[in-house]
């Protein structure tokens, strides 16, 4: 049991670690995008390049509340829940 428990923890930082990566990689394309989109807008005519930033920072208040950012979690409840279905099947099934 004692080895389980080990084994848990160690999987948890894992994936901890792996969803911050995943996160922040995630986040950085979407402000690379926003960055030039806001570049494009500015090209047309469409911006004012003194509202550059604050384009940018609506884009990223609507990627924090966005679906793609909430299936990141995946990245921690599917290889847990694959784990769990496993070990239950395993000893149970």
């Amino acid at each position: 049991m004692l080895g389980f428990i080990r084994l848990f923890i160690i999987v948890i930082v894992a994936q901890a670690i792996l969803y911050v990566v995943v996160s922040v990689y995630s986040r950085s394309v979407r402000r690379e995008k926003m960055e030039d989109s806001a570049d494009e807008k500015i090209a047309q005519g469409d911006l004012d390049p003194g509202l550059r930033d604050a384009y940018i920072e609506g884009g990223m208040l609507d990627y924090e509340q966005s679906l793609r950012k909430k299936l990141i979690w995946g990245v921690i409840v599917l290889p847990m829940a694959a784990v769990l279905v496993l070990i239950y099947v395993t000893n149970f099934g």
